[in-house]
C-alpha cells in the first residue's frame, strides 16, 4: 500500500510540472501546482503514518512472539518438575532431622539414620534426642505406611570390636542389637508390630566412611 502511495505521489508531481511547463494561463497553473503540492503533503503525511502503524504491529508482533517463547520455557520447567516429582515423589520423611531418604532399585523406600545419632559409641541404647527423630518416622509409618511391611536394617562399619564393645563379640550381634532396639521403639510408638521385623548386617554393606557405614536403615517394602 504504501508502494502504492509513493506512485501516485510521484505522478502528481510530475503532472503538476508538465502542466506548468506547457499551459499558457499562470493562474491556472499555479492552481494547479498548489493542489498538486498539498495532493503531495498529504500523501506524504498518510505515508508516514502507515510506517508508523507497520511499525507499531512490527513491535507488538515482537512483543507477542517474545511473551510466546516465555510461556514456553515456562511450560518446559513446570514438565520438568512434573516428571521429576513423578519419577521421586515425596515420601514423607524428607523434612526429618538426622535422616536420609532414598530408593533401591525396586522401589523399596530406605530411610537412613546414622548410628552416630542414634547411640553411643559401643551401645546398643537410644540416645534421648534420638527418639525425637524416631517419633516423627513412627508417625510417617503409621499414617502413610501402615499397610507396608517394614525391615529394620542394622550395619556396622568394618573395624574390629575393641576391649569396651567386647561384649557383643562381632559387629553382626552389634548392628543386630541396634536393629531391635529401633524396632522395639517404633512399635512402642504404634506402629504394627506384625509389620515390621529386624536383619542384622554387620560390616557386610560398608559405605564411603566409617560414619556412614554405621547406621540403621528402615526400609518400607512393597505392599
Amino acid at each position: 500500500m504504501i508502494r502504492s502511495i509513493n506512485k501516485k505521489l510521484g505522478l502528481t508531481l510530475l503532472s503538476a510540472v508538465m502542466l506548468t511547463a506547457f499551459t499558457g494561463c499562470k493562474t491556472v497553473s499555479q492552481r494547479d501546482y498548489d493542489a498538486a503540492i498539498e495532493e503531495n503533503t498529504t500523501l506524504r503525511e498518510r505515508i508516514a503514518a502507515l510506517q508508523s502503524s507497520a511499525e507499531q504491529a512490527g513491535n507488538a508482533n515482537q512483543s507477542y512472539i517474545d511473551q510466546n517463547n516465555q510461556l514456553r520455557s515456562e511450560n518446559q520447567r513446570l514438565a520438568d518438575q512434573l516428571a521429576a516429582a513423578q519419577a521421586n515423589p515425596a515420601t514423607g520423611f524428607e523434612n526429618i532431622d538426622g535422616v536420609d531418604v532414598g530408593r533401591r532399585s525396586g522401589g523399596e523406600i530406605v530411610v537412613g539414620v546414622e548410628a552416630d545419632v542414634l547411640f553411643n559409641s559401643g551401645s546398643a541404647d537410644l540416645r534421648k534426642d534420638a527418639k525425637a527423630t524416631l517419633d516423627r518416622v513412627a508417625g510417617v509409618l503409621k499414617s502413610t505406611y501402615a499397610n507396608n511391611n517394614v525391615r529394620i536394617e542394622g550395619y556396622t562399619d568394618t573395624d574390629k570390636l575393641v576391649k569396651t564393645k567386647a561384649k557383643w563379640h562381632t559387629n553382626e550381634n552389634l548392628s543386630a542389637a541396634r536393629a531391635l532396639a529401633v524396632e522395639y521403639y517404633l512399635v512402642g510408638k504404634g506402629v504394627d508390630n506384625d509389620m515390621v521385623y529386624s536383619a542384622a548386617f554387620g560390616p557386610s554393606n560398608p559405605k564411603a566412611t566409617k560414619k556412614d557405614s554405621r547406621r540403621v536403615e528402615i526400609v518400607i517394602l512393597g505392599n
